[in-house]
C-alpha cells in the first residue's frame, strides 16, 4: 500500500510550522507569498484544461452527472449525517473540517492512475475530474456558505476573495491557453513542481497562524483516532455506493471503474488554498481531515485498482476462445485422413 511522497513533505511542512511558525512581518510575507501562490496555482488550472476536451466530454453527460452527485450531493449529506458522532468521535472543529472535506472537488491525476490501472474508462475519468475541479470552483464556496456559515469561520467575503483568488486567474488561464498552451505541456513536470511548492507554502502558512493562535491544543490523539475510524467509515461508503450505484444505473464495467474511482476521491490539490482563503487562521484544522483522507483514498483505491486489474474481461474470453476454436479446427483439419 503506498505512502504517497507528497503526504510525507507535508507533514514535514507542518512540522516545521510547528517548530517555526512565521510571526509578525515573517507572516504578513508568508500570507501575501500565499495569496500569490494561490492565484497562480489555479491561473494554471486554468490554463491546463482544455475546452476542447471538456465539451468533447459532455457526450457522456450521464457518467458526469453521476459523478458530480456523488461529489457535490451524497458526499455532503453524509458529512451533514456525522454532525451525530459530535461529542463522541469529533470535537466541533474537526467535524467543520470533515465537513468542508465533502464539499471539495473530485482528484484529477489520480483518479486518471486508477483507472487506468484497473482498465477503465480513462477519457471518462479525464472528463469527470475536470468538470469536478472546474464545478466545484463555484459550488464548494457556496457549499461552505451554506453549509458551515460563520461556524467554521466563513464570511461573506470568502465569496470576494475566492472570485478574485480562484474564479478569475481560472478563467484569465483559460482565456490565455491558446498563447501558453504548448509551453505549459512542454514544461508540465517544471510546473508540476510549482504546484506542489505553492501548495507547501499555502500548508505552511496556514499551520503557523494555527500555532499562533494555539488551536492545535484544541486536539488529542483519541480524538485523532476518531477522526480516522470516521473518514475510514466515509469511504468505505462512497467506495461502495459508486460501485454498487453505477450497476443499478445500468453502467458497463469500464465506466462502473471511472464512477468509482472519480466520484469516491476529494481533491488535496484544491482543497487547501480554498481552506486558505474560507478559514483563514482556522484553516489548519480545516485541512486536517482532508490531508488524512487523502493518503487514506490512495492507499485502498492503489488496492482496488490493483484487483481489478486482474479481472476477466468478456471481450478477452471471446477473443481467447475463438482462436482456441479456429484452431481446434485447422489441428482437425489437418490432421483428417486423406481419401485416394
Amino acid at each position: 500500500m503506498p505512502v504517497d511522497p507528497y503526504i510525507l513533505l507535508l507533514l514535514g511542512t507542518v512540522g516545521l510550522a510547528a517548530l517555526v511558525p512565521a510571526r509578525g512581518t515573517s507572516a504578513d510575507v508568508a500570507s501575501g507569498a500565499s495569496t500569490a501562490a494561490i492565484a497562480f496555482l489555479f491561473f494554471l488550472y486554468g490554463a491546463r484544461l482544455s475546452t476542447r476536451e471538456a465539451l468533447d466530454g459532455l457526450k457522456h453527460w450521464r457518467l458526469h452527472v453521476t459523478v458530480l452527485a456523488c461529489t457535490f450531493v451524497i458526499f455532503p449529506l453524509l458529512g451533514l449525517a456525522a454532525r451525530g458522532l459530535v461529542p463522541v468521535f469529533l470535537t466541533d472543529p474537526l467535524y467543520q473540517g470533515l465537513l468542508f472535506l465533502t464539499l471539495v472537488p473530485s482528484t484529477i491525476q489520480s483518479s486518471i492512475a486508477f483507472t487506468s490501472m484497473a482498465r477503465g474508462n480513462v477519457p471518462a475519468a479525464i472528463c469527470a475530474g475536470s468538470f469536478s475541479s472546474l464545478v466545484g470552483i463555484v459550488i464548494t464556496p457556496l457549499l461552505a456558505a451554506a453549509l458551515l456559515g460563520s461556524s467554521g469561520g466563513f464570511s461573506a467575503d470568502s465569496l470576494l476573495e475566492i472570485v478574485l483568488q480562484l474564479l478569475v486567474p481560472f478563467l484569465a488561464g483559460q482565456l490565455t491557453r491558446r498563447w501558453i498552451g504548448g509551453f505549459i505541456t512542454r514544461h508540465k513536470k517544471v510546473l508540476g513542481l510549482v504546484d506542489r511548492g505553492s501548495i507547501l507554502l499555502v500548508v505552511y502558512t496556514a499551520f503557523s497562524e494555527g500555532m499562533v493562535q494555539g488551536i492545535w491544543h484544541q486536539v488529542s490523539p483519541l480524538r485523532l483516532g476518531g477522526l480516522l475510524i470516521v473518514e475510514g467509515v466515509l469511504l468505505a461508503l462512497m467506495l461502495a455506493l459508486t460501485w454498487y450505484g453505477s450497476k443499478a444505473l445500468r453502467f458497463g464495467r469500464e465506466d462502473r471503474i471511472a464512477i468509482q474511482f472519480a466520484g469516491s476521491k476529494k481533491s488535496l490539490a484544491s482543497g487547501l488554498p480554498m481552506a486558505s482563503v474560507l478559514f483563514g487562521a482556522h484553516a489548519s484544522l480545516a485541512v486536517l481531515p482532508l490531508m488524512l483522507f487523502h493518503q487514506m483514498q490512495l492507499m485502498v483505491c492503489a488496492v482496488i485498482a490493483k484487483r481489478r486489474s486482474h479481472d476477466p474481461l468478456p471481450e478477452e474470453t471471446a477473443g481467447v476462445s475463438a482462436p482456441e476454436s479456429a484452431a481446434a479446427s485447422r489441428t482437425s483439419v489437418g490432421t483428417a485422413p486423406r481419401s485416394g
